[in-house]
């Protein structure tokens, strides 16, 4: 079993920063392949960003590319993801996920281990 949390979160206005930081424990954290989805207040869960297993490839969401930095410290079994230019609409709860079997993906079916969540809000 894999067990991931979150930390991180919180309010900030816009045009701020904020880095989410995702530790996972239970398995060899280099085997892992990482990602980060939201879930806006009525809205459905998706897709931010992804790491592969030694953080050779990073894959982003459209609207946050530019923005948003995912990384990743195997020795610390940390990922991060660093949400700079923050805007109204990137509030919402954020999910950090893993899977042993992918190389990346932004396909939420394909992630077996998530964390609780963690809100961020950004007001205008």
């Amino acid at each position: 079993q894999v067990q991931v949390v979150e930390s991180g979160g919180g309010l900030v206005q816009a045009g701020g920063s904020l880095r989410l930081s995702c530790a996972a424990s239970g398995r060899t954290f280099s085997n892992l392949t990482m990602g980060w989805f939201r879930q806006a207040p009525g809205k459905e869960r998706e897709f931010v960003a992804a790491i592969s297993r030694r953080g050779s490839s990073r894959y982003y969401k459209d609207s946050v590319k530019g923005r948003f930095t995912i990384s990743r410290d195997n020795a610390k079994n940390t990922v991060y993801l660093q949400m700079n230019s923050l805007k109204p609409e990137d509030t919402a709860v954020y999910y950090c996920a893993g899977d042993l079997r992918i190389p990346i993906s932004s396909r939420e079916s394909e992630y077996h281990y998530w964390g609780q969540g963690i809100q961020v809000t950004v007001s205008s």
